[in-house]
């Protein structure tokens, strides 16, 4: 039987080196080796045929489980830059900075370019009066004036020589022979920016513009516009002042008012007043001041029909039968139906135009026109049409305002 294994002998003496090895296998050698890190880290070289012999002999196992986190490895080197990020959404707006100190004071800019011309400025106080001009070349004859006034009666001349006999004659009265003796004003207004003519064998006196009524403190004075004073030659705003017992005038008060008749243009009461002396002389009928010797009125015939004129009497102009106007308050005032102021040739709405002393003119909603009415049905006299209204100016021409005729007296044939 075998006994026990003996103890371990003691360890032999070295041998003799070995004979030398052939050559080894040739093969790349595969190099491993951290590209930077501290410490600095070793380097592995394998033969890539001694890794290509274990993977085809060895037989690997399963995937283990992962092991525990190892240390942490030295830190790498720098990455490349990356690519660049999608642009971020725009930021929300900062809160406004405080007002910087201000600059210093620059240098004068350049001349501007010539600006546009003004609004034609008020009249200006009359000037001075020039030295006396030289003695001017005698004119030529003028037109042959109107007749005169007939003069008063003379005194009685001395009785002449007893005459001799006449025949008898047949018993009659002296034959009397009229003449043209009176002169009489008649008034134009066109209605327009032109200056009307003056009716046959009439001669024009001036032109100017057409004049309504005045109001200084709540209180109007009107102008018939047959007479000379409706056409005022120069055109103001407000053309009078204000005086009081304290040696003081005052012109152009807020309160006071002037009204003219229009030309008809259309009225905006929603814009602003006029401000500008050419914008409103646009709207500023025109006159003139004729003189004759023919006795001049108006009929009216309470129809759409301009009436016909009197025996020995020929028309001058057919036209609107115009009464009065109304401002605010108890202002306004009215024509004389006799007068040829009464028919004016052209029917606006608004007839007139008010001008304030503030410097301003407009058409005002409240300001009012009034004419005479037709009347046709003789069935029921002064009752036809009471209560009707007229809407549109079709309606209004042709069953509202009454028509009317100028009329002028016949030349007596000298």
């Amino acid at each position: 039987a075998d006994g026990e294994k003996g103890e371990a002998g003691m360890p032999g003496e070295k041998g003799e080196q070995g004979d030398k090895g052939g050559p080894g296998i040739d093969g790349n050698i595969f190099r491993i080796k951290a590209e930077s890190g501290q410490p600095i880290p070793p380097e592995y070289y394998i033969w890539i045929e001694i890794i290509n012999t274990v993977l085809e002999t060895t037989e690997f196992g399963d995937k283990g489980e992962p092991g525990p986190q190892g240390p942490e490895g030295a830190k790498g080197a720098k990455g490349e830059p990356g690519d660049n990020g999608v642009p971020g959404t725009p930021g929300e707006n900062g809160t406004p900075g405080t007002d910087g100190i201000p600059g210093d004071q620059g240098p004068p800019g350049e001349d501007g370019a010539k600006g546009a011309q003004g609004a034609k400025g008020d009249t200006g106080a009359p000037g001075t009066d020039g030295e006396k001009g030289d003695k001017g070349e005698k004119g030529e004859t003028g037109q042959k004036g109107l007749a005169g006034i007939q003069g008063e009666k003379g005194e009685p001349g001395v009785d002449g020589a007893k005459g001799d006999k006449g025949p008898d004659g047949d018993c009659q009265p002296d034959d009397y022979t009229p003449c043209n003796c009176d002169t009489h004003v008649l008034v134009k207004h066109s209605q327009t920016l032109d200056a009307p003519e003056c009716p046959t064998d009439f001669e024009a006196l001036w032109s100017g513009y057409s004049l309504v009524f005045f109001e200084g403190n709540g209180y109007g004075l009107s102008q018939d516009l047959g007479s000379a004073g409706s056409c005022l030659e120069e055109f103001q705003l407000v053309p009078f002042m204000q005086c009081s017992s304290s040696d003081v005038c005052r012109h152009g008060v807020r309160t006071d008012k002037s009204f003219w008749l229009a030309v008809g243009a259309e009225a905006d009461y929603t814009v602003k007043p006029m401000t500008s002396i050419d914008e409103i002389q646009d709207h500023i009928s025109r006159c003139t001041v004729c003189l004759g010797t023919q006795y001049i009125l108006a009929r009216h015939s309470f129809t759409d029909t301009a009436p016909e004129c009197p025996e020995d009497f020929s028309p001058l102009w057919e036209g609107y039968s115009y009464v009065m106007v109304t401002s605010s308050g108890v202002s306004g005032g009215g024509q004389d139906l006799a007068s040829s102021g009464s028919c004016l040739e052209e029917f606006h709405l608004p007839t007139f135009i008010e001008c304030l002393g503030r410097g301003t003119c407009a058409y005002y909603i409240n300001n009012l026109d009034y004419w005479l009415a037709q009347n046709p049905d003789i069935t029921q006299p002064g009752m036809w049409g009471m209560g009707n209204v007229y809407s549109g100016l079709d309606d209004i021409l042709e069953q509202g305002v009454a028509r009317c005729t100028v009329c002028a007296r016949n030349t007596l044939d000298l």
